[in-house]
């Protein structure tokens, strides 16, 4: 049987192995970020390790651009689709471990590749955007103007037209 004081300074040992390992992985982890541009390379962003954004310039020929907000975010998420290979590349301390492989897995499926631009679900070409995000407010048509009623015809002499012609319609 072995000393219970060695067993206790082997786990201690074993505990502060693993907590500088977290610490090392963690510093590590802390530097990954991705930058990405814009096709047009007018935008740039930059997403940190857990993918948010830390890094943002719009270039001056696109500040009017009336898609500009969705050019943004597709910059954005070209940028986190990439965050799975920069930790790769990025955290050599876990490199080809199991906890490198479910990191890589998990940034897979919270940041998807972004789908291509003008993708529309069913198939379909993506509807024109003239640029406007809300609906303009415009005034509404004016109700159509009711036709003006026939005339009426006389009543035929003898006849009552009127129900309450006797004058007391409290009959």
């Amino acid at each position: 049987m072995s000393n219970p004081e060695q067993l206790l300074a082997s786990f201690d040992a074993k505990i502060a192995e693993v907590k500088q390992r977290g610490d090392r992985m963690q510093a590590e982890m802390a530097t990954v970020s991705v930058a990405e541009r814009s096709q047009d390379g007018q935008i740039a962003v930059k997403v940190n390790h857990l993918g948010n954004l830390v890094g943002l310039e719009i270039g001056h020929a696109v500040r009017e651009k009336a898609n500009l907000a969705d050019e943004i975010l597709r910059t954005v998420q070209r940028a986190q689709s990439k965050l799975a290979g920069a930790v790769q590349a990025g955290m050599p301390s876990i490199a080809g471990t199991e906890t490198m492989t479910e990191l890589v897995q998990q940034l897979h499926r919270e940041f998807p590749e972004p789908e291509p631009q003008g993708f529309v679900d069913g198939g379909h070409a993506a509807p024109e955007n003239d640029g406007s995000r809300f609906i303009a407010e415009e005034e509404p048509p004016a109700p159509p103007k009711p036709k003006p009623a026939p005339p009426r015809r006389a009543p035929e002499p003898g006849t009552d037209d009127d129900y309450f012609s006797d004058g007391d319609y409290l009959r």
